[in-house]
């Protein structure tokens, strides 16, 4: 079994900062690529960051200069640092990470999501 628990979540004015952790834990042999997705109410869930093993880090237009993906590897821990927040940044954030168990099985597993509110 593997398990991502994420925590960070809540409500910020804009302008304003939060930072979400997402660690996993279970079987893990290795983790590979991290990411961290987005769904607002009535939207399709997007890809906000995501960051390989090796560290290279790829984001959405949407938040470039804003928003800093980095890693853990030794905790098998994925961070989202946000500034500058906007009321766009409204939604549901979910860590996503690339995982390979100890019985050689390889899947993309899902957190269960932590709620972002930028509003005034």
């Amino acid at each position: 079994q593997v398990h991502l628990v994420e925590s960070g979540g809540g409500l910020v004015q804009p302008g304003g900062s939060l930072r979400l952790s997402c660690a996993a834990s279970g079987s893990i042999f290795r983790v590979n690529a991290m990411a961290w997705y987005r769904q607002a109410p009535g939207k399709e869930r997007e890809l906000v960051a995501v960051i390989g093993d090796s560290g290279s880090t790829v984001y959405a237009d949407s938040v470039k200069g804003r928003f800093t993906i980095s890693r853990d590897s030794a905790k098998n821990t994925v961070y989202l640092q946000m500034n500058s927040l906007k009321p766009e940044d409204t939604a549901v954030y979910y860590c996503n990470a690339n995982i390979r168990t100890n019985w050689g099985i390889q899947n993309d597993y899902w957190g269960q999501g932590t709620q972002v509110t930028v509003s005034s």
